[in-house]
């Protein structure tokens, strides 16, 4: 079983006293839950209107939560949103985990809008664990962001998908002297450096994980490849 990110922060006594999660969908699998349950305080933030009454009810009782019922963007104004469930996503996104590996289509009847703000409208520049998954959009956090947490998962990759702003989001990070952690199927984790040092075990597992991407990023290429041929041939 993969460990969550709250498993891998007890394994090196990092104790945040300020979480936040910028895209939670639903509040039972959010990224950050083992948190919030230790009454950590926890900004979340969730654009889907139905997704916010879901996380509203569902943390009722937890009295250290500012939920933020906004989109995160480039600018304070109004987006439009695709609706594909957990993987719904901003329009204007060159590439999304929805675009690139369901080949979702966008129409008409399955948009909607809502309101956008810059991160820096939101964080108050106490955050030291951060989580993002708001599908190709999670560099307008990272651009705009106050805070300079001690760790950062940030949804990177995933079948065919790579983040459209990768190559920002990197250089972010190494101008900001951040370091990879570790990755799981669709996050890269990244932490300021000296807030605990990364063994030699967590180094090489990190490089199998990544030589295990990229070999499965060639095979899904390569099946689809041949599909297509298939398709062509008959």
């Amino acid at each position: 079983m993969t460990q969550t990110i709250y498993d891998m922060c007890k394994t090196k006594n990092f104790c945040p006293k300020h979480v936040a999660e910028v895209g939670v969908y639903l509040p039972e699998t959010s990224n950050l839950l083992d948190f919030i349950q230790q009454n950590i305080r926890a900004t979340l933030v969730e654009a889907d209107p139905e997704m916010v009454e879901r996380i509203r009810a569902y943390f009722r009782n937890q009295h250290a939560i500012t939920i933020f019922p906004v989109a995160i963007f480039d600018y304070h104004g109004i987006v439009e949103f695709a609706n594909a469930g957990a993987s719904s996503f901003i329009t204007t996104l060159e590439a999304t985990p929805a675009l690139v590996n369901d080949n979702y289509q966008i129409s008409e009847n399955n948009k909607f809008t809502v309101e956008a703000k810059r991160f820096d409208e939101i964080d108050d520049g106490t955050i030291d664990l951060l989580s993002i998954d708001i599908e190709g959009a999670e560099w307008y956090v990272i651009k705009h962001m106050k805070s300079r947490p001690s760790v950062i998962s940030i949804e990177t990759h995933g079948k065919l998908y790579t983040n459209p702003f990768l190559k920002d989001i990197l250089m972010w990070m190494q101008d900001n002297n951040y370091q990879l952690w570790y990755k799981n199927t669709s996050d890269s984790v990244f932490i300021k450096k000296g807030v605990f040092e990364i063994s030699f075990l967590e180094k090489t597992i990190l490089f199998l994980a990544n030589l295990n991407h990229s070999i499965r990023r060639i095979k899904t290429k390569s099946i689809l490849k041949l599909k297509q041929v298939l398709k062509w041939l008959k």
